[in-house]
């Protein structure tokens, strides 16, 4: 897992079921339920973004996701 642009993070993220929501003063927002994660506006994220956004993820989900499964999204 190295760097990745947004675009790609919001793909992936959208496919795990946490969905686009808006841009809300200095942050895009995803939201899954009735959680909300504001996710970092630079273009394009490092690997320790990377891991905290998706440790964040699999909490507000429930779910844990594989490297494998991560990279085959």
């Amino acid at each position: 897992m190295g760097t990745m642009q947004k675009k790609d993070f919001h793909q992936k993220i959208d496919q795990i079921g946490l969905h686009f929501a808006e841009a809300g003063g200095r942050h895009p927002y995803m939201r899954y339920s009735s959680y909300t994660l504001a996710i970092p506006s630079n273009a394009e994220f490092s690997v320790p973004q990377l891991k905290m956004l998706l440790k964040e993820v699999q909490q507000i989900t429930g779910k844990k996701i594989p490297l494998k499964e991560w990279q085959e999204l």
